[in-house]
């Protein structure tokens, strides 16, 4: 009885256009808008899983192994792990610097199952990146897509060997903000990471060098770091930067880099209260005890700037810690011309400046 009145009273509210207006309800928006949510999750969940499909296939686990002296003075065998993906079919494959170390001993493992040994043939610390090489023909290659393109809230994809030990483990997430400043380090070095993306996709230790995917299946994102006591915060190097070090690597055989020659801490308000400066901004050259803030014969040298000088603006951007000028000056390419808005003794000028290069 309770059943039969419960369906009446269903049935009464869907066709019931009286007791539809004096609710405010019209038609079958209700099952309208579920249909449409239902759609819409469908839709997503079809995307992420073609991307997945798309992807996969160029994804490769990275094992690492290298000899070391344990407490008793023996030797045992040290192993680690991350993942890559393949950029060219003749076996280039980008990762993570600190997945894949020169030095230790590299293997991949591709999708189909075969393992080959690796070599590191180029680095580019101050991205964290790393390139290998394989010696393979006919491999799958992700596509590289456009990291400038991403909006804050896209959904993404991170793809790799969760802990180095399972294979295709894929995380969900959203891109939660562009162009934060990380620094990230281990083994005693660290490195100020520029222009990161910020996601809530899980990042862990073994997803580390694998791609950040977008629902087309292009990789936009090379996962990179977790912050630390914290959850659901991970990084990925843009890939825009990561393609500019390939390219580079496959036209000259190392990865260059512009080169400005200059020393630096980038001005804040505490900075500026502390060294009473006119400006909370900029990049304020500095040297030690040793060394000059100016590179001697660095194309800063040759273009006049001096100890103490302030770089307020490259080419009209203002430098500040969200645009640090190390990674203004990585948006350039060598033999680029720039014009430098500085400070010095409180009056501002400009300064053109070629850029030179740095492996």
């Amino acid at each position: 009885m309770g059943l039969v009145g419960g369906t009446g009273a269903i049935l009464l509210l869907s066709s019931n256009s009286k007791l539809q207006n004096l609710l405010g309800i019209k038609g079958t928006s209700f099952n309208i808008a579920t249909t449409k949510t239902e759609k819409l999750r469908l839709e997503e969940s079809s995307a992420i899983i073609d991307s997945v499909k798309k992807v996969t296939p160029a994804v490769v686990s990275i094992t690492t192994s290298q000899n070391v002296l344990d407490f008793f003075g023996r030797t045992i065998q040290e192993q680690g792990g991350g993942t890559g993906f393949i950029v060219t079919n003749d076996g280039l494959i980008m990762t993570n610097k600190h997945v894949a170390e020169a030095g230790t001993s590299l293997s991949v493992l591709t999708a189909d199952g075969k393992d080959y040994q690796a070599k590191v043939v180029a680095e580019d610390p101050t991205n964290d990146l790393a390139i290998l090489k394989i010696d393979a023909s006919g491999l799958p290659v992700v596509d590289l897509g456009n990291s400038d393109d991403l909006q804050i809230g896209q959904w993404v994809i991170a793809v790799g060997n969760a802990l180095g030990q399972l294979q295709n483990t894929v995380t969900v997430g959203v891109i939660s903000a562009r162009e934060r400043q990380l620094t990230a380090g281990g083994g005693g070095t660290q490195e100020q990471l520029n222009n990161m993306l910020q996601t809530d996709a899980a990042i862990n230790s073994g997803n580390s060098g694998g791609p950040l995917v977008n629902l087309a299946g292009q990789v936009i994102g090379i996962n990179t770091a977790i912050a630390s006591n914290a959850q659901n915060i991970g990084f990925a190097i843009p890939i825009n930067q990561a393609k500019k070090a390939l390219d580079s690597y496959k036209k000259s055989g190392k990865i260059i880099k512009p080169f400005l020659g200059v020393r630096y801490v980038t001005v804040n308000k505490e900075i500026a209260r502390a060294q009473k400066l006119s400006v909370d901004y900029g990049a304020l050259l500095v040297g030690t005890d040793d060394q000059s803030a100016v590179v001697a014969g660095s194309p800063a040298d040759k273009a006049g700037l001096k100890d103490g000088d302030i770089i307020l603006e490259i080419n009209g951007q203002k430098i500040s810690e969200n645009h640090p000028l190390a990674a203004i000056i990585a948006g350039y390419q060598p033999g680029n011309e720039i014009e430098l808005k500085i400070l010095r003794d409180n009056k501002e000028s400009t300064l053109k400046v070629k850029l030179g290069s740095t492996e």
